[in-house]
């Protein structure tokens, strides 16, 4: 296993089209799941769930994306439809981050929400750890409400973020990283 510090500096998101088979066996993926329920959770709410879509899964919910998609959008062309069904065809395994809160008299919503995302990294990092790529994204239907419905989130759920994890094809390119000169005050 990486140096914990050397793969926190390193790590990269890895475009899904940029990933093939194998993904995660079922021990690797509790794995990811175990260290993505091991965040900072004040009040110990648990204020995130996860979905997990491989194999059919991720074609069916690609079937329900393109349903509202064409329905929201009827003059869209053949080809626009037929691409919102990819939506979580390219990496062999998807997990759905979902987040609510709960009315707390010492934890605040924007706290609970906070919890859901280190979990989303947590998830992220873990997956970099087993040498996996992996990518947190959204995109128009994460924030859809007949999406939303579609993949059984309930009314007062939110979609945090779409981990896509599989086995990168190529190395991946960094990205401009923020000088810390220019992120960085002293109280």
């Amino acid at each position: 296993m990486p140096d914990a510090i050397e793969l926190l500096k390193a790590r990269r998101s890895v475009k899904p089209r940029e990933m093939s088979g194998p993904g995660p066996s079922p021990a690797e993926l509790e794995t990811i799941l175990t260290i993505g329920a091991r965040v900072p959770d004040h009040g110990k709410l648990t204020p995130w769930r996860f979905i997990v879509f491989e194999g059919d899964a991720r074609a069916r919910a690609g079937e329900i994306i393109a349903k509202v998609f064409a329905r929201k959008n009827p003059g869209a062309p053949t080809a626009d439809v037929e691409a919102e069904k990819r939506r979580l065809m390219e990496a062999p395994l998807v997990i759905g981050v979902v987040s609510f809160t709960r009315p707390h008299p010492k934890v605040p919503a924007w706290e609970q929400e906070l919890s859901a995302g280190a979990s989303a990294m947590n998830i992220v990092t873990a997956a970099t750890a087993l040498g996996y790529g992996a990518n947190w994204l959204t995109g128009w239907f994460a924030f859809d409400r007949d999406v939303l419905d579609g993949l059984g989130l309930k009314a007062d759920e939110k979609l945090a973020g779409l981990i896509h994890i599989g086995t990168p094809s190529k190395p991946s390119e960094d990205r401009p990283r923020p000088d810390l000169t220019d992120i960085v005050t002293r109280f």
